[in-house]
């Protein structure tokens, strides 16, 4: 069953946190491809400057200031697809992107589009959205729908194994934002 909207019209920090352990699912024709989110970080609007909403709306950021629970996908670096999740009040533009996941069903379909095995699989957010076939099509998906593309309970994680650091590849964003510690893993 897929979160609530209520699960994401929240504070973005909170958000961040509570998706580890979640399951992030995409289906395909009836297949299925999931997998356990074990990397989050936090994007909380136009005074984090290393947030896309820092500027103000765009084509590109719009879905980010619109209902939370849903998909913000972008394109970065001419290569890679990203996926975020729309959190707070519509208008108040924040996301969460996912980072990481911990592979649960459909494997194969994932080795054979990634042509890699382990941990190279899903970790990192570009290699997440290629081993389950996320692209811009699903840029204002609906996350609360249940179809395609959702996120769901699992497991819970205790405060004690989640880790608090700075979020990573934004050395554009102001010192203070680039020190927020508002990346969370689960930590062994």
């Amino acid at each position: 069953m897929p979160l609530h909207r209520k699960f994401y019209n929240r504070p973005t920090l909170t958000v961040a946190r509570d998706l580890l352990g979640k399951r992030l699912i995409r289906q395909i024709d009836g297949a299925e491809r999931s997998g356990i989110i074990v990397e989050t970080e936090a994007y909380i609007g136009i005074k984090d400057s290393a947030c896309h909403a820092h500027r103000g709306k765009t084509l590109r950021n719009a879905v980010m200031f619109g209902p939370p629970g849903h998909a913000y996908v972008y394109f970065t670096y001419g290569l890679h697809y990203l996926l975020n999740l729309v959190t707070e009040e519509e208008g108040q533009p924040a996301a969460v992107l996912i980072r990481a996941i911990e592979p649960f069903t459909g494997l194969d379909e994932m080795r054979a589009l990634r042509r890699r095995h382990g941990k190279e699989l899903t970790n990192g957010p570009a290699k997440l959205c290629q081993a389950l076939s996320i692209n811009k099509d699903f840029n204002g998906w609906d996350l609360t729908q249940g179809i395609h593309l959702w996120v769901e309970d699992f497991q819970a994680v205790q405060s004690k194994s989640i880790l608090s650091t700075p979020r990573i590849g934004i050395g554009y964003a102001q010192k203070l934002d680039r020190e927020a510690l508002w990346r969370f893993l689960i930590h062994s």
